[in-house]
């Protein structure tokens, strides 16, 4: 009776599970086809060859399927999903900020290896501009870009699409590990200040009070250009009888100079008079000994003639 793997290479258990294949990377905007592809570099996933399917379908390996990137060269590394398997053989195409990350070029050579992550519960951010600071609801929009990624890797600097304007982020934390998948999870986020960020300074105003000084009442700024209702009126009957003369105009000395309120609180709003109303004084016994109820005399409209 013979073995159906016989004629394979002898592997060791702990690799059984394990994807690792080497790939010239490019970016998306090298995909060919008719189709604009945009899409991925909005995202944290790479397309692979249809040769990287069909290993991976014959591995017995977790989903979702989560890749580790190497760069030998630069010892630089990051991780991410797969989006579709549709690139030419030994190709993969990269989002253009995962090859920055990586410090790639065009046709670089990179390691791929599938990894399992563990799901994340915080993660923390550092805009790279103060423009983030422009969006109304940041978390939202964060919240709403990472739908298209899968992982996130502490020191990446991932980019993020909002109102046709690219936006950077660093990933400065990420709990409970440096590399965590972020699909169907709950993640607390949390930002950092801007890179570049300066608060405004804050200076303490002292308001002096300004001496009282006495000042002539003609010095006033008196307005006598237009002042309703004072011009002269002429009758129908073309008699000048009734007809009043307009109003002198006011002179600086009637302009009563107020005097201001020194107990002034701010938030408290205080009603001045100018005259205090008295009100009126009853007097009780007065009213007991002068007011008689029911004390009128009555009329008859309709008066009944006596009988003889």
């Amino acid at each position: 009776m013979f073995s159906f793997n016989m004629f394979e290479p002898h592997v060791g258990r702990g690799f059984q599970n394990r994807f690792s294949a080497q790939y010239r990377c490019y970016s998306v905007s090298m995909l060919p086809g008719p189709n604009d592809r945009s899409d991925v570099d909005k995202g944290g996933k790479i397309i692979m060859p249809p040769s990287a399917l069909d290993q991976l379908s014959r591995l017995n390996i977790t989903y979702p399927m989560l890749f580790k990137l190497t760069n030998k060269n630069s010892d630089r590394m990051t991780h991410c999903g797969v989006l579709e398997f549709v690139a030419d053989e030994g190709i993969c195409y990269l989002p253009h900020w995962m090859m920055q990350n990586l410090l790639l070029e065009e046709g670089g050579l990179v390691q791929v290896e599938s990894v399992n992550l563990m799901v994340a519960t915080y993660s923390k951010f550092q805009p790279q501009s103060p423009d983030f600071l422009d969006i109304t609801n940041p978390k939202a929009v964060l919240e709403n870009a990472l739908r298209n990624f899968a992982c996130l890797t502490t020191g990446d600097v991932i980019a993020i699409n909002y109102n046709e304007k690219v936006y950077e982020l660093r990933v400065m934390e990420t709990k409970p590990d440096k590399a965590v998948s972020i699909i169907e999870c709950d993640m607390n986020v949390d930002f950092d200040a801007p890179l570049g960020y300066k608060e405004p300074e804050r200076h303490m105003q002292h308001p002096e009070e300004p001496a009282e000084e006495e000042t002539d009442p003609s010095n006033y700024d008196v307005d006598f250009g237009f002042r309703a209702f004072t011009g002269s009126g002429n009758r129908l009957d073309g008699k000048k009888k009734g007809i009043e003369p307009s109003p002198a105009p006011l002179d600086p000395s009637d302009i009563k100079r107020g005097i201001p309120n020194y107990e002034f609180k701010v938030g408290k709003i205080t009603f001045i008079r100018n005259a205090k109303h008295q009100p009126r004084r009853f007097d009780i016994d007065d009213m007991a000994t002068n007011f008689i109820a029911f004390s009128g005399e009555g009329q008859s409209l309709r008066k009944k003639g006596r009988k003889p």
